[in-house]
């Protein structure tokens, strides 16, 4: 089966070694994503719901440079760093998910990699041939 890596353009793909997205034929992954707008500016400090808008949205981008819609996403999982941020956060992954209703996992992280990073999301998705 063919392997198409979907690239951000994040510096750490490189040196970490991973895409956004990968897929292999019918199946896309997309990594670990968080709110950094196309301009390399980080949206939403201090505020879950804002950054959760913009990880979806940075899903999307991934899942259409691989061929797929958000209707093709089956599982989402998503990290927080506090568990007050779950309504805004679950309100936030409705507005996008809400009549697609994928399976979804919401866990209680100590921290993300940055301290602004409040919300990280990945995501699964299966598309035609």
């Amino acid at each position: 089966m063919t392997r198409k890596n979907i690239s951000s353009g994040s510096p750490w793909e490189p040196i970490v070694g991973f895409s956004r997205a990968v897929r292999i034929g019918s199946h896309v992954s997309v990594s670990g994503t968080v709110a950094w707008d196309p301009n390399g500016k980080f949206v939403g400090e201090g505020d879950p719901y804002a950054q959760t808008l913009q990880t979806i949205r940075n899903i999307e981008a991934a899942l259409t440079q691989a061929g797929a819609k958000l209707t093709n996403v089956i599982r989402t999982r998503t990290y927080i760093t506090n568990v007050a941020f779950g309504k805004d956060v679950a309100r936030a992954h409705g507005e996008f998910f809400g009549t697609i209703r994928p399976a979804s996992s919401m866990i209680v992280v100590a921290g993300l990699l940055e301290p602004q990073m409040l919300v990280e999301i990945e995501a699964d998705a299966i598309v035609s041939e």
